[in-house]
């Protein structure tokens, strides 16, 4: 699986930052967010490329490169980051092997090492990639987040079919937008996998007694 999980103080965030293609890549695009640039990263990495060379072509052949901020998983744990000199704010990155993370107007460059840190001691759990995804945000969280109040929140995962198995977005609340994010994944997991049967084979789909469902 491949899966991206991103907040912000900005309106919807999660539709123009998280970016993922079952077995290629997972990539987020950010501050001063070009979306062009996700599926730049991941036409690229369908020709073979790895996540460093990916980001390296980038930073040779885009404009205003140095306005952005990329991070890249590739198909074999690879990881990249391109944060531009004119990142936002107090800003970080940190990455291992299968995990990247970076934010900008941040309250504290630490942010990212704090979710990659939360990420890495889920590894040898059973849980979930989303569930994963969803800590290590919440550990960034904790660590101080943006300086401001965030707003939007949103997490995507893909697996072995050519659709994203979760898609889920937060795009405004005045509360906190990962609270309301892991209640709607709360409500979700539990008929994740029959959305797939539904849309492999509908006749083992469950029926859930919908009103004009007959």
């Amino acid at each position: 699986m491949f899966g991206v999980a991103v907040a912000s103080s900005s309106p919807t965030v999660a539709a123009r930052c998280a970016i993922a293609n079952a077995g290629i890549s997972a990539v987020a695009t950010q501050n001063i967010t070009d979306p062009s640039k996700g599926p730049r990263v991941l036409n690229l990495l369908k020709s073979q490329a790895d996540a460093l060379e990916a980001i390296e072509t980038l930073q040779d052949s885009s404009d205003f490169i140095e306005y952005r901020q990329i991070l890249v998983v590739d198909r074999e744990g690879g990881t990249a980051i391109h944060s531009g000199k004119h990142t936002l704010g107090t800003w970080g990155e940190a990455a291992t092997k299968n995990a990247a993370a970076a934010g900008n107007l941040l309250a504290d460059k630490s942010v990212p090492r704090t979710m990659i840190n939360a990420f890495e001691e889920t590894e040898n759990s059973d849980l979930h990639l989303t569930d994963r995804l969803m800590i290590a945000m919440r550990a960034g969280n904790d660590a101080g987040s943006e300086e401001g109040p965030i707003h939007s929140a949103g997490i995507k995962i893909v697996d072995d079919m050519p659709w994203p198995i979760v898609d889920l977005r937060v795009d405004w609340t005045d509360d906190c937008p990962i609270d309301a994010l892991d209640a709607l994944w709360a409500r979700y997991k539990p008929q994740r996998d029959d959305y797939v049967t539904r849309a492999l084979d509908p006749t083992s789909a469950p029926i859930y007694g919908l009103p004009g469902d007959t």
